[in-house]
């Protein structure tokens, strides 16, 4: 299976099968849509017969100009862990949102919250959870979205969290900070950097939780300390190592954030109540047309090449 990324909104499936088709046999297509627009939303998954074909439309169709100035984005899909849930409370902080939301799912390891452009004390009205495996999370999400669970007095939105735009390789090639993932509690950021620095200078380490950011003064130096120690025990736990995902332009971040807001607004709207449940609340994204496994577009081979999130 592929994502296609960056697709033209007013591009549809009798334009990308046949393009898809001449790198192998096609299984399924799926182009995502926006009930609301009719156009769609920007990417799709095909699934080919076989790996070969997938592969070789990744080598083929990545970056390939489909329209003058508009190249897609092809890579191998990988399961989503990652869920989005709309309509809460904006008062909700990020601790309060883990207690509630790991009280109500298992596997819960991540919450990431946006705050309000008005008030940074208080969230945008939706969040996104990450779970440690994709059949948590699609557990959690058939869970939450029965109609039945009400989170603080609410009626949530849940759905498969719309695939992150990757950088460009050009971007990437610059990076020479490392996203350390999978560290025990008592992995300190002093064993950290005694554990990365015999491979080149490190300006500092940060560790959030169970990840941590280590940044290197040399970039070939992290790409030889991700290249080691990636998939080597550390503290009695298999750390995980890749290059992290330099911090998205602000701007484009913003852009993104209004877009799931009005895209919350219609989808309540939708639901006959003319307005959120709540004053407090305003979130994020339509449901899709697509595969009930709900798979996310990133780079081949993620989690050996591109950490996850934005390091600061």
């Amino acid at each position: 299976k592929v994502f296609c990324g960056k697709i033209p909104k007013d591009m549809y499936e009798d334009e990308l099968i046949p393009l898809f088709e001449k790198c192998g046999k096609i299984w399924d297509l799926r182009l995502m849509m926006d009930p609301m627009s009719g156009s769609n939303r920007g990417y799709a998954f095909i699934t080919f017969t076989n790996r070969e074909a997938a592969q070789q439309a990744v080598r083929e169709l990545d970056n390939h100009e489909i329209k003058p100035g508009k190249s897609l984005k092809v890579n191998i899909s990988v399961p989503n862990l990652r869920l989005f849930v709309g309509n809460i409370p904006k008062s909700k902080g990020k601790e309060e949102i883990l207690e509630e939301f790991g009280k109500l799912t298992a596997g819960l390891t991540e919450v990431i919250i946006y705050s309000s452009p008005d008030d940074k004390k208080k969230n945008r009205g939706f969040c996104f959870l990450e779970y440690e495996s994709h059949k948590a999370a699609s557990l959690a999400k058939r869970r939450l979205s029965t109609g039945r669970i009400k989170v603080w007095g609410c009626d949530i939105i849940v759905d498969w969290a719309d695939p992150q735009e990757e950088p460009d390789e050009q971007t990437m090639s610059k990076v020479r900070v490392l996203y350390v993932r999978n560290l025990t509690q008592d992995c300190s950021e002093e064993k950290l950097k005694e554990s990365f620095e015999q491979y080149g200078k490190i300006e500092r380490v940060k560790k959030i939780k169970d990840y941590a950011f280590i940044h290197f003064e040399d970039r070939d130096n992290a790409v030889k300390a991700m290249n080691e120690l990636n998939g080597k025990e550390m503290g009695g736990s298999h750390i995980e190592v890749s290059l992290a995902k330099p911090p998205s332009d602000k701007k484009k971040k913003e852009e993104m954030l209004r877009a799931r807001e009005r895209r919350m607004m219609q989808m309540l709207q939708g639901r006959g109540g003319g307005s959120p449940s709540h004053p407090s609340m305003m979130g994020g994204p339509m449901p899709v047309r697509g595969p009930a496994q709900g798979p996310r577009g990133t780079g081949a081979g993620m989690r050996g090449q591109m950490g996850r999130g934005d390091y600061g």
